[in-house]
């Protein structure tokens, strides 16, 4: 038996036959990362987006997730995207980080939704209504976007640090916890913008200016 082909446009469907126009996804990207920030991004795609290849950011290649970023950015009712640094991460904690993200992704769309879709958590606190699915980056339309943007977005931020630390690999392993981060971390420490407060990331070595983040 194949795989059973995902409907990606299902939940916007079932929305717009409620009433519902201006249907937003937001996703993060870099929750579980050591290194770097949190990038949380919203999108409300138009009725009628080309869903051909449209897919949760994971899955795509490199080239892939450029290409569909491109045409989302470019045809998308609104997009948005919003960064958190990991000095905030580490005061403030990830989880409450993150549901603040995503509700500051949505607030600042230039255009206002009319509900919002989210994978896996429930944001709460939003002025329209919403709704969680459970791997909704892989089955719903605008999450996979929102995905997509946040994905590409953060790496290149990444790419960015890498060029300033390029001790550590970020330009492979895009501040998650490879053997090959791992490794450099045991050997130089962590620089300013990993996590301290993640286990693994240690104490950082002398010599690092903090200003450098």
């Amino acid at each position: 038996m194949g795989a059973v082909a995902v409907d990606l446009g299902r939940y916007e469907r079932e929305l717009r036959a409620q009433g519902f126009s201006r249907i937003a996804g937001v996703d993060e990207a870099g929750r579980g990362a050591l290194a770097g920030p949190l990038v949380a991004a919203a999108v409300i795609l138009p009725e009628g987006f080309d869903l051909d290849g449209l897919a949760d950011s994971k899955a795509l290649t490199p080239n892939a997730r450029q290409a569909l970023f491109e045409r989302i950015v470019r045809e998308a009712v609104a997009w948005s995207v919003r960064r958190c640094t990991p000095t905030r991460i580490d005061r403030r904690g990830l989880h409450r980080m993150n549901l603040w993200l995503l509700r500051r992704s949505v607030r600042t769309l230039s255009v206002e939704p009319d509900y919002v879709l989210s994978d896996g958590f429930s944001i709460g606190r939003l002025p329209v209504p919403s709704l969680s699915i459970r791997k909704g980056d892989a089955v719903v339309a605008s999450v996979a976007a929102a995905s997509i943007v946040a994905k590409v977005v953060r790496d290149r931020i990444m790419d960015g640090y890498h060029r300033r630390f390029p001790m550590y690999g970020f330009d492979r392993n895009r501040g998650y916890g490879t053997p090959e981060h791992l490794a450099a971390l045991r050997e130089h420490g962590p620089c300013p913008i990993h996590r301290r407060s993640f286990a693994g990331v240690g104490e950082p070595s002398q010599g690092w200016d903090e200003g450098e983040a």
